[in-house]
């Protein structure tokens, strides 16, 4: 049986708005894994850069990525998410934008551990981690990133841009996305990709949380414990 004129034309309506809204694809990347940095004597910012594993790493997600049209590349200002997408922008002949309002919420902090040590320790640390304590202010934190990724999707209407940023992150902004009250509710894991598709409408859905087949193809190991 055909459809009825009424239901005819409200399918080719529908149709045709969809094809007016322009979906934007963006790729959340958590940064490879970075060396430990105590400044603890110096009071300077830890902004460690990524360790031998953390380039290979870097390195197999951008053989992963690379065939993906993508259009654009960001990064938080931070050394290891900048490190872990300049391989994938080498390759496609892109610049690296820096988008500030992506940064993670351990700005001014002397010390870094990568949280799977900290896990493997069973440092307290990372029990204040998991139970939201190490975040002293979630809301805020939470409109900061949907700040900042909204940013980049505004300037890149109809584009795929990939974002090299941070667990804390692409954990806020999913949140936001998929309606989780709370702000730090999983683990991202390092080189993870979250893909998320944007349309012009203003509609946002999560197609994908923590990717890691990069890492099963080349043979790379998640973590040197």
């Amino acid at each position: 049986m055909g459809r009825s004129p009424v239901t005819a034309s409200a399918w080719v309506l529908a149709h045709r708005l969809l094809a007016q809204q322009r979906v934007h694809a963006r790729h959340l990347l958590r940064h490879a894994l970075p060396v430990t940095v105590d400044n603890r004597d110096s009071g300077v910012e830890a902004d460690p850069v990524l360790s031998a594993l953390g380039e290979r790493q870097a390195e197999a997600l951008a053989d992963w990525l690379v065939s993906e049209h993508i259009d654009a590349v960001y990064t938080s200002p931070k050394a290891r998410a900048r490190l872990t997408v300049t391989p994938l922008a080498a390759r496609l002949g892109l610049e690296i934008e820096v988008e500030p309002l992506v940064n993670e919420y351990d700005e001014g902090e002397v010390e870094y551990i990568p949280i799977e040590h900290l896990k493997a320790t069973g440092d307290p640390r990372w029990g204040a981690i998991i139970a939201g304590d190490d975040l002293p202010d979630p809301e805020g934190f939470r409109a900061q990133v949907v700040e900042g990724v909204e940013r980049i999707i505004a300037a890149n209407p109809g584009r795929t841009v990939a974002v090299g940023c941070h667990g804390g992150v692409v954990s806020a902004y999913l949140s936001h996305v998929l309606g989780i009250d709370r702000v730090l509710f999983y683990e991202a894991y390092y080189t993870s990709v979250a893909r998320v598709a944007a349309s012009s409408s203003g509609h946002r859905s999560v197609r994908s949380m923590n990717e890691l087949g990069h890492l099963r193809v080349a043979g790379v190991p998640l973590s040197d414990l």
